[in-house]
């Protein structure tokens, strides 16, 4: 489905029940695989990776395709390794077998995992033969992506020796790294984090109910409209203000961009503030998922710091930062913007009609792998939305 997106009057006044955090909801889901007591998890995302995840989880085929799901194949490919005696394929899109997962495998083999490629050395598809981990000294590097690590932190509690895990070079994404140990925590596992070095010994999970905060990650697509709209009054529901998401950094950034946050009777509120003082260089190291939001509102406001930390963005569903000036170009001839099977990418574009005008956003269900209520949101802001004629549906 293609969709045609305005705003006949550029002043968004609405109330919205965010979605739950994705990057909560996969890591509650493989330590609720691990946990030998039984618990509750309320409000799961409803993204297509999260049901893909819950689904490879429960049906443990022999043959696991988990699409365009980068986190659920990485946490997946951890998990299946220590389920002793079974054998697995893991597969996904062909997007997927593109993206690098070889520094996880070298470091699951060391521990003992057995694992084959079967197709392209150092991509999937994957064939994995269950076994016993030992765990042990294991060094990886860090400037990959943070799922690697988080993949092999989550199990390190059930292998035999735990883990004493030396993170080697830049660490990206560090606050995904934060979240997945807070969340162990949460569940019983202690641990040691010191300079480069995280240690677990074994321990078992202790099973307790928890209910999910909803998506910082969400968030930067309504502070980017907040930042392009004539006027805004903007309620957000379901946050956390001391949340365990890096991307709460948004409000920070984006306040520099002309968007007041405050949060009042359990609502984060956005309003205007017309400041613009944003610094010369901007570093998204540790939140990389702020750049495709962040890079388009700049755009429209002509604004152009230099941002940095982004390399990790050429491994996602699409290379992120050409995807992104190639579409930027077309806004004042075609403002027909393709998504490249990519979420981030429709949902950063869309914003972008406040400022430019009606735009086409093609293949406008990508956003059901992280945000599936996103067109609906948009609607109660006063966008309008119609599906394109060339949609074919």
């Amino acid at each position: 489905m293609n969709y045609k997106i305005s705003h006949p009057t550029k002043v968004v006044e609405c109330e919205i029940d965010l979605p739950a955090s994705k990057s909560i909801s996969n890591r509650l889901l493989i330590i609720k695989a691990l946990c030998e007591d039984s618990f509750e998890i309320e409000n799961l995302s409803d993204s297509d990776d999260t049901k893909n995840l819950i689904y490879s989880l429960n049906t443990l085929r022999n043959t696991i395709d988990v699409a365009h799901g980068g986190t659920t194949f990485r946490f997946l490919t951890s998990y299946l390794a220590i389920q002793n005696g079974k054998e697995f394929i893991l597969t996904g899109s062909d997007r997927l077998k593109e993206r690098p997962i070889k520094k996880l495998i070298e470091a699951l083999k060391i521990m003992g995992a057995k694992i084959e490629y079967l197709e392209n050395d150092g991509f999937a598809p994957l064939k994995i033969s269950g076994s016993i981990l030992k765990g042990g000294c294991v060094e990886i590097d860090g400037g990959i992506s943070s799922q690697f690590i988080s993949s092999i932190l989550l199990i390190s509690p059930v292998l035999q020796n735990g883990i004493q895990l030396k993170i080697n070079n830049d660490l990206v994404s560090k606050p995904y790294i934060e979240m997945t140990l807070k969340l162990m925590s949460e569940f019983g596992i202690h641990w040691e984090w010191n300079e480069n070095k995280i240690e677990i010994i074994p321990q078992k999970y202790v099973g307790k109910n928890i209910v999910i905060e909803s998506d910082w990650s969400a968030v930067t697509f309504w502070f980017e409209i907040a930042a392009l709209a004539k006027e805004c009054n903007i309620k957000l529901n379901g946050l956390l203000k001391e949340s365990i998401q890096g991307d709460k950094k948004v409000m920070k950034l984006f306040e520099k961009l002309g968007v007041a946050s405050v949060f009042k009777n359990n609502q984060l509120i956005l309003t205007k503030n017309w400041k613009s003082s944003l610094p010369g260089k901007i570093d998204l190291l540790e939140t990389p998922d702020i750049y495709q939001p962040l890079k388009c509102t700049l755009s429209a406001l002509n604004i152009n710091p230099e941002i940095i930390g982004l390399k990790t963005l050429k491994y996602k569903e699409t290379n992120r930062i050409i995807a992104v000036e190639t579409e930027l170009e077309k806004l004042n001839s075609s403002k027909n913007i393709e998504t490249y099977k990519d979420h981030r990418m429709a949902m950063s574009f869309a914003p972008l009609c406040l400022k430019f005008g009606e735009l086409k956003i093609n293949n406008s269900e990508v956003v059901n792998k992280s945000y599936p209520k996103f067109w609906e949101d948009l609607k109660k802001g006063g966008f309008t939305i119609a599906p394109s004629a060339d949609s074919g549906n």
